[in-house]
């Protein structure tokens, strides 16, 4: 992975033909036109409400309509399931009483994808449907049962399409005319079987991913929010049960490598009141490890899990070959280097489960002030199952001959 950043200060560049009608940036309030608003809820409202089991599945593109908030109210009148695709995990409050988990086809949260894809009709809020989020295009889903809802358009069963249609507007609507109906849920509720936890680690034993994560869950509260790096910190995160107000982010529509360094320093310079929690793979950071710097200058005392097996571990699975081992790094001391001793910054390296645990302990103690970066040393191999499962269908999708034009 390379960036070539090219430096460009496009905004203080005058022109003028800027200030001539039409003025090509003139930003008017976007409204949603009443009569495609009304025809839009009439024709989703008779098809949901002659469902057996309905659901309701948030997208990433609720944060950009603004209509979360909107979203969870059609959940509440409703009674329907509710399910978020991947990268709108934190997007819709995960205590809902409604909630079945995240959907990502084969590597959903368990239950929630049978659930989903079973049903007889599903409502998608602000989806993305790429090679991704689809798990290679191998999701089980059908047009003709869905109502698909984007920031301006909503289109149903694969037929008839409204635009100028806002998402915020159309999802309140849809609330008031829609019957209750929790048979989805209650599907899902009578076949429900809670998670196992990871095998308790022998005295001194290298540390396992899922028992650092299971370390991780404890950390969580609505004082902090997590980062998951793209990698297989993807699929580790998105199973961390989020308390209320605990904020994340995830970025999945481009598979960004290193985009999470970068994206933690932002995040805790504008939500200063929460300690992030970041979770990021060596290759990742050896791409945007600099980032670290202004993190330091800026005071921000995020704590940052390293985890170091190694490589690049999602490209193995996609697309094996020796440019995804890496050159290894002293990262603690290179953080060190860049601490420099300005500023609070503490660094430690951890091989086992007692080590961890002490770290966690003195970061989120004598250190709470101060910038940690945790590196978590870990087997090469040691990936989540899902991981497994989503990289040999994505590299299957990538490898498929082109379609005849």
């Amino acid at each position: 992975p390379v960036y070539i950043s090219i430096g460009c200060n496009l905004p203080a560049i005058p022109h003028p033909t800027f200030s001539r009608d039409p003025v090509p940036f003139s930003l008017a309030p976007k409204l949603s036109n009443q009569m495609g608003l009304e025809a839009a809820v009439e024709a989703a409202a008779e098809f949901l409400n002659k469902a057996v089991k309905p659901v309701l599945v948030g997208g990433p593109k609720l944060r950009v309509a603004k209509a979360s908030d909107a979203f969870v109210e059609l959940a509440d009148a409703s009674g329907y399931a509710l399910a978020v695709m991947p990268s709108a995990k934190g997007m819709v409050p995960e205590h809902h009483p409604h909630f079945i988990g995240t959907y990502w086809g084969a590597v959903s949260t368990a239950f929630c994808a049978e659930i989903v894809e079973s049903a007889d009709a599903y409502l998608f809020a602000g989806p993305i449907f790429n090679d991704y989020s689809s798990v290679g295009y191998s999701l089980l889903l059908k047009k003709e049962k869905a109502i698909i809802v984007m920031p301006d358009r909503v289109v149903i069963a694969n037929g008839p399409a409204f635009g100028c249609v806002l998402m915020n507007d159309f999802l309140k609507a849809l609330a008031k005319r829609l019957k209750h109906n929790n048979v989805a849920y209650e599907n899902y509720h009578r076949i429900f079987v809670p998670d196992g936890t990871p095998l308790k680690s022998a005295s001194k034993e290298p540390l396992r991913v899922n028992v650092m994560f299971q370390h991780i869950q404890k950390m969580l509260s609505s004082e902090t929010a997590v980062i998951a790096e793209t990698g297989d910190s993807w699929f580790n995160c998105q199973k961390l049960k989020l308390p209320e107000g605990c904020g994340y982010e995830f970025q999945m529509q481009y598979g960004s490598i290193g985009w999470s360094v970068g994206a933690t320093l932002g995040y805790a310079q504008a939500v200063p009141e929460k300690r992030v929690i970041a979770c990021i793979g060596d290759g990742s950071f050896q791409v945007t490890a600099q980032d670290v710097s202004t993190m330091l200058r800026c005071g921000q005392k995020t704590i940052i899990f390293l985890i170091n097996n190694g490589g690049y571990t999602i490209e193995v699975e996609i697309h094996d070959g020796p440019y995804n081992v890496i050159k290894n790094w002293n990262y603690t001391g290179l953080v060190d280097a860049i601490h420099n001793g300005e500023g609070k910054c503490w660094t430690t390296k951890v091989f086992c489960e007692e080590e961890l645990v002490e770290a966690i302990a003195k970061a989120t103690g004598p250190k709470k002030d101060s910038l940690c970066f945790i590196e978590v040393i870990v087997h090469k191999d040691d990936t989540s199952k899902e991981l497994l499962e989503w990289g040999s269908r994505v590299s299957a999708a990538n490898s498929r001959p082109p379609n005849p034009q």
